[in-house]
């Protein structure tokens, strides 16, 4: 099969997830044997040096088409619709000089942000669309849409899920949530999971250095990875750990950035905590699986959380995992058989979970060999990419069927036609 993915980012530029979700599932489909091509901007999204655009072969089998963005340059974190609106155009060009030259089965867009160019491509080339909504902008704001942009972004996510043959969700949670709000019919979704290749999460060497240079001895390590933004909860954990530290001498370490990275230093400073949290900023994937390794738990205190790759990304390290009950974090993060679960939002429902972490070794012990049992048998990428390519067969028979159907419709109409009646009988 020829795929051809459609993404706002992709290694080695990072956001969030879904650059890696996008990474890993075109190298597992690469090695299952199909055709891929990957088109994503050459902008810099994330810190590290700008990347030249142009077409490259990121791993075998993988044709990375990089696309620059026209100018002027627009700040992506105060000007969003300019910036989507020039990464759409400079998608739909790297698309279309690909698709001059080579054909596609099937084309698959991830998230709002690709819509333009996915809807572009989908109809000017006759092509079936898969999407993947890797979250909402309603489930984000807990059912408040407060402003303009908010409004649009949510429109966007409706017009791509109106325009693809067939929608991908993280997680069951996400797949009950954009049939809600989008109205999508059942037979037209589909649940894939993100995966976890357990190789990537192997303890690296010289943890224990790594871990001395962070930790001061009989202390532990308490590890959050992902964006900061509010709904990412980090607020939650520092409230926590101002009914930790009275019992259990706990430092935190905190790898991301987001638009609420100031409020959250200042959060810190303001509890007394600038000495017990550490903000590390970016964090590189070799550098944030040795924090995996090394942190004695890691917590996922999300207020809203489609799925949660990251607490797949702990497990996969063997380090306990304390989550939110909440979203798509659920289906996997089992209370006391993989991991444990507390009250979203609430610090002292965390702080108990902490404690009892901290405390009770061989609890953490059985979770982390068990999380990672469960995570080899069920999240292997080669497995989410099967499942990723029986969508993509259904959207092409599907595709295939509504436009035979179409054109017999067409002959249905031509024959009845009182025009070509007359033609006939004159």
């Amino acid at each position: 099969m020829r795929v051809l993915l459609l993404s706002w980012e992709y290694p080695p530029r990072l956001v969030g997830g879904l650059g890696r979700h996008v990474h890993r599932l075109s190298q597992e489909l690469a090695r299952a044997g199909h055709e891929v091509h990957v088109v994503a901007p050459a902008d810099p999204l994330a810190p590290g040096d700008p990347l030249a655009p142009g077409e490259e072969i990121m791993d075998p089998g993988v044709h990375v088409i990089r696309c620059a963005l026209s100018p002027p340059p627009i700040d992506f974190s105060t000007e969003l619709v300019p910036w989507v609106q020039q990464l759409n155009g400079s998608l739909l060009e790297g698309a279309t000089r690909l698709l001059r030259h080579a054909d596609v089965d099937v084309v698959h867009a991830h998230d709002w942000l690709v819509t333009y160019a996915a809807a572009a491509v989908k109809n000017a080339f006759d092509l079936p669309l898969v999407a993947t909504l890797h979250a909402t902008e309603f489930g984000r704001h807990q059912g408040h849409l407060p402003g303009q942009m908010n409004k649009l972004i949510h429109q966007i996510e409706w017009w791509l899920s109106f325009e693809a043959r067939r929608v991908i969700t993280c997680s069951m949670y996400m797949r009950d949530e954009t049939r809600a709000i989008f109205l999508l019919p059942p037979q037209k979704q589909d649940v894939v999971a993100n995966g976890v290749d357990l190789a990537d999460f192997d303890p690296p060497e010289g943890v224990e250095d790594f871990r001395a240079s962070r930790v001061p001895d009989g202390e532990k390590m308490l590890f959050y990875a992902g964006r900061l933004e509010f709904e990412k909860g980090v607020q939650t954990v520092l409230d926590a750990l101002t009914l930790v530290l009275p019992h259990e001498p706990v430092r935190f370490c905190v790898a991301g950035d987001g638009t609420h990275a100031d409020a959250l230093r200042a959060r810190a400073e303001a509890l007394g905590l600038s000495d017990r949290v550490r903000f590390l900023g970016f964090v590189p994937q070799d550098e944030l699986a040795m924090y995996y390794a090394a942190a004695d738990l890691a917590v996922v205190p999300s207020l809203y959380e489609p799925f949660g790759i990251v607490a797949l990304e702990t497990m996969a390290s063997g380090t306990p995992c304390i989550a939110a009950d909440t979203g798509g974090l659920r289906e996997f993060v089992v209370h006391e058989a993989t991991g444990l679960r507390f009250r979203p939002g609430d610090p002292v429902s965390l702080a108990g979970m902490i404690l009892r972490l901290i405390t009770d070794r061989r609890l953490a012990h059985r979770l982390a060999v068990d999380a990672r049992r469960m995570i080899q048998a069920e999240f292997a990428w080669s497995r989410i990419a099967r499942r990723t390519v029986e969508v993509y067969e259904r959207a092409i028979e599907q595709e295939d069927d509504l436009r035979a159907g179409d054109r017999a419709g067409l002959r249905a109409l031509l024959r009845r036609s009182p025009l070509l009646d007359e033609e006939a009988t004159g």
